[in-house]
């Protein structure tokens, strides 16, 4: 008789909310096929696998051979390197623009800001990579012109392993920085203003109130952001695949980029997928072990 009502309020609720169940399908069958029904292919690690098809079980060979392999070891160490970058200087800028648009008193200039900053993140990493192609150009570059104009002397700043570093890590945040302030003001606006007012009756002024009140309010969509972006820590591609170039490949090659070439251009599909699930068991180790320090010290977990 129980299982009888929980069948039917089970039918009843989804008959209520069938339209959003319809709604949600599109992303749902999305995420099945393109998410879950390729992990079917991760047993092609552990085999011979190439365009002869399945060869013989080989182990955990590919894995040990990757970790010995000089390509794999540099794109391990240069997405490492970018990443941590990458999230370090986000996070500074992205929390020192919300603080910035927060005390903007001018509703119509912090929406004007607002859009502007917003608006790289809606094109897409081709576009991206034309754009700055072009304006980095060493012949006809808007930026080398400048510089040339100044008398000096052009910069190849894609196909210079001294300068890659540093023009990805600026294009990158360029693109993302305003869009993740979104989640920041968000969390500002949820601060209870009287918190400031009885602040101000105490005497403390902007900063004190910035370093008391706000800051404190904002470490814990802090913790969660960068758990969040560690979870994506080995997910550099597209960003990358559109500005490198085979002279920056010492610099510039990540493990996805590397998977790629492994797999797509050298035929070596098992090699690239024990590359792909090595990856993606290190970016799991990281998140679950950041967890675990954040549960330590704040006596909670956030996953």
């Amino acid at each position: 008789m129980k299982s009888g009502i929980d069948k039917n309020t089970l039918l009843k609720r989804f008959n209520r909310y069938k339209m959003f169940y319809l709604l949600m399908l599109p992303g749902f069958m999305f995420l099945v096929i393109f998410r879950y029904v390729p992990m079917l292919g991760l047993k092609y690690a552990f085999y011979d696998y190439d365009l002869r098809g399945i060869g013989d079980f080989i182990g955990f060979e590919h894995f040990l051979d990757a970790f010995k392999t000089e390509g794999f070891i540099r794109a391990f160490t240069n997405t490492l390197l970018l990443s941590t970058s990458n999230i370090c200087i986000q996070m500074t800028l992205i929390i020192t623009i919300s603080l910035l648009l927060n005390e903007i008193r001018n509703q119509l200039f912090k929406k004007f800001v607002q859009t502007v900053i917003y608006l790289p993140h809606f094109l897409s990493w081709v576009v991206v990579g034309a754009v700055f192609n072009l304006l980095l150009s060493r012949q006809g570059g808007m930026v080398n012109n400048f510089i040339k104009f100044l008398g000096n002397d052009p910069l190849y700043f894609l196909g210079d392993a001294k300068l890659w570093r540093g023009t990805f890590l600026f294009i990158i945040s360029w693109r993302e920085v305003g869009w993740g302030t979104v989640i920041f003001l968000a969390a500002l606006s949820g601060i209870d203003p009287q918190l400031y007012e009885a602040a101000k009756i105490d005497g403390a002024n902007r900063w004190r109130q910035m370093i008391n009140i706000t800051l404190p309010h904002l470490v814990p969509v802090i913790i969660i952001v960068l758990i969040m972006n560690l979870a994506k820590i080995f997910n550099l591609f597209e960003s990358v695949f559109v500005l490198y170039n085979p002279l920056v490949y010492k610099v510039s090659d990540v493990i996805q980029t590397y998977v790629y070439r492994s797999g797509i251009r050298e035929f070596r599909f098992g090699y690239a997928t024990a590359v792909g699930l090595a990856r993606s068991v290190i970016a799991f180790i990281l998140v679950f072990g950041t967890n675990q320090i954040v549960k330590r010290l704040r006596g909670e977990s956030v996953l």
